[in-house]
């Protein structure tokens, strides 16, 4: 009988590490989707640096902030960090010293994240090959360089975006909104910020700048202007790629990082939130014939088939693989133009997306076309298929070029 029972204990006892060991690897699993949901990876890596090893450079107005090591170091990364510590940091802001992280950390997003969410985070990391090795020490002028001076901002401002009610709306938006607001940031970059960068939260997604490029509008109703359905958006999100072209810029990171990975059943909820569960129709442009642009436009017809045709085709229509058309061109749809005209200034770099789709690089023609002919070109790209007026003008595009 006692080898009965010591047999019988023992496999209870194995039974039962097996049954927590396969809770902490479904937690692990989970916090890995998390992770990549919430998109870690792309501040806290370095270009050529081991994952979430810190040291990436986040320009600010205010001087250049270095993404922190977040490995299972330590030292130098959140090895000793407990899940409570861990929850503070990123709800709050706050380092296991005490000290305050600089909001490039978007805990002002991020303290609306659930706390089994944050702690399978916490777990999926302390997995992470721990990197010895600090993040470079960010530097930033005065009087933002005082962390405490961040407690009073804090205050003000850091909890300051607030989900609005859900009641009345489908799963998938609801959904669609703890992804969009919370897990994935958005409002971060796509929503303006006021002099000491908090954000302008009466102006949410309506648009912010970013390293001279402006992160547009996401309200339901400017997405459908330029195009956007909620099929065209989920494909966006998980390819990088749609018929309203390619990401770009600080977009590719979060595609490249996060948003590829992310389930269809997620890319979609996120597609729902933002235009909606009736979302407003996409609208249609259609080309504007020669003859009926302006001055500008027709010159501008020139320089396109001088330097862009050869990759965009002479009518726009793209070459499936290497370059996006720019028939329905979500960019050149933007009333903004400053996007268009830093892409033709400074050319977009080689981008690989899902399987075998990538775009080749664009050189940048700053130092091919001036201003006139910079001008004229980009008034034909919109005017022609962009639906919008060639009224771009020198001192505009001069306007621009300085910021």
């Amino acid at each position: 009988m006692g080898l009965v029972r010591n047999t019988l204990v023992m496999t209870l006892v194995l039974a039962g590490v097996s049954l927590a060991q396969a809770a902490d690897d479904a937690q692990v699993k989970r916090g890995e989707y998390l992770a990549r949901a919430a998109d870690c990876m792309a501040c806290h890596t370095a270009e050529g640096g081991a994952p979430f090893a810190g040291g990436l450079p986040i320009h600010s107005p205010f001087g250049t902030i270095y993404g922190t090591n977040i490995t299972s170091d330590k030292q130098y990364g959140i090895g000793s960090y407990t899940p409570d510590e861990f929850f503070a940091a990123v709800t709050e802001g706050k380092r296991k010293d005490g000290a305050n992280l600089y909001p490039a950390m978007p805990y002002t997003s991020y303290h609306l994240i659930k706390r089994e969410d944050s702690d399978a985070i916490l777990a999926y990391l302390m997995t992470s090959a721990p990197i010895n090795r600090p993040a470079p020490e960010t530097k930033l002028s005065f009087p933002f360089n005082v962390r405490l001076g961040l407690t009073g901002w804090n205050m003000l401002y850091g909890k300051s975006v607030q989900l609005q009610p859900g009641e009345g709306k489908s799963p998938a938006w609801q959904r669609g909104q703890y992804m969009v607001e919370v897990l994935g940031h958005c409002g971060e970059c796509h929503t303006p910020r006021n002099p000491i960068g908090a954000l302008q939260q009466d102006k949410r997604f309506t648009g912010g700048l970013l390293m001279g490029y402006l992160a547009p509008s996401l309200l339901a109703q400017d997405l459908a202007e330029r195009g956007w359905t909620q099929p065209d958006l989920t494909t966006f999100l998980k390819h990088g790629i749609s018929a309203q072209g390619s990401m770009f810029n600080e977009m590719y990171p979060v595609v490249h990082h996060s948003t590829q990975h992310l389930q269809d059943a997620d890319l979609s909820a996120m597609a729902t939130y933002l235009l909606g569960d009736q979302p407003p129709k996409a609208r249609l442009v259609e080309p504007v014939p020669l003859a009926q642009l302006n001055d500008s436009a027709k010159r501008g017809r020139q320089q396109y088939l001088n330097v862009c045709a050869g990759c965009h085709g002479v009518e726009g229509e793209g070459k499936p693989h290497i370059a996006v058309a720019m028939q329905g061109n979500t960019v050149l749809r933007q009333s903004d133009s400053r996007n268009l005209v830093k892409a033709i200034l400074d050319g977009i770099a080689e981008q690989q997306f899902t399987g075998f789709e990538r775009m080749q690089p664009m050189p940048g023609f700053a130092d091919k076309l001036d201003d006139q002919q910079v001008t004229d070109m980009v008034n034909y790209l919109r005017q022609a298929w962009g639906g919008l007026p060639g009224d771009l003008s020198l001192q505009q595009l001069a306007e621009l070029k300085t910021e």
